[in-house]
């Protein structure tokens, strides 16, 4: 069997939902890094809008789903905090593109990610991520507030749900393989 595998990275900011993505997808239980926030992190990691998290991923999220026979996609969720950013780079490396989640109640934890991939020309689909309630704000509206290009995707999910998060990752590899020049393959 000559089994291919697709690198696909989750990424965005501090707590918007990259481990839990990770893990409502992958068939296999996911490896977390996450470790209990303690005081020396306090007046560093800014919990405005997630005062009730308590853990935050210090390394890497790991997921798998075997899409096929022929091909299994590997999940690979980013560290949020700009202290971590360093393992990005290492990450991304060998990736079709990436999933940046979106949380609209703090715009602004995504633009690291978003201006991440654009300056690698790493594809990318900006999603809105649904558990923290109801988007106020149009598609028009967030896309102007992230500056996103046209072509980027902006898709709405559920991080906690499979289906939805499913449907994330299917409109990442569409988008990535429209990026693909003729006639290569995205899987290795």
């Amino acid at each position: 069997m000559n089994r291919k595998s697709v690198k696909v990275v989750v990424a965005g900011g501090f707590g918007t939902g990259k481990t839990t993505l990770v893990g409502s997808v992958s068939e296999i239980a996911p490896l977390t890094t996450e470790e209990v926030l303690t005081a020396p992190s306090e007046g560093v990691d800014d919990l405005t809008g997630i005062e009730d998290k308590s853990k935050t991923t210090v390394a890497l999220d790991f997921g798998r789903i075997t899409v096929n026979s022929d091909v299994v996609l590997y999940l690979f969720g980013t560290p949020g905090q700009d202290r971590f950013w360093f393992i990005w780079d290492e990450l991304a490396v060998g990736a079709i593109g990436a999933i940046v989640l979106v949380d609209t109640r703090r715009l602004d934890a995504s633009f690291p990610a978003i201006d991440y991939f654009e300056r690698r020309r790493i594809p990318f689909v900006a999603a809105v991520n649904m558990f923290f309630g109801e988007c106020p704000y149009t598609e028009d509206e967030i896309r102007g507030a992230l500056k996103l290009n046209p072509s980027v995707p902006l898709v709405w999910c559920d991080a906690r749900d499979r289906q939805s998060s499913k449907q994330a990752l299917i409109a990442l590899v569409k988008h990535a393989m429209t990026r693909l020049p003729a006639g290569t393959s995205a899987a290795r």
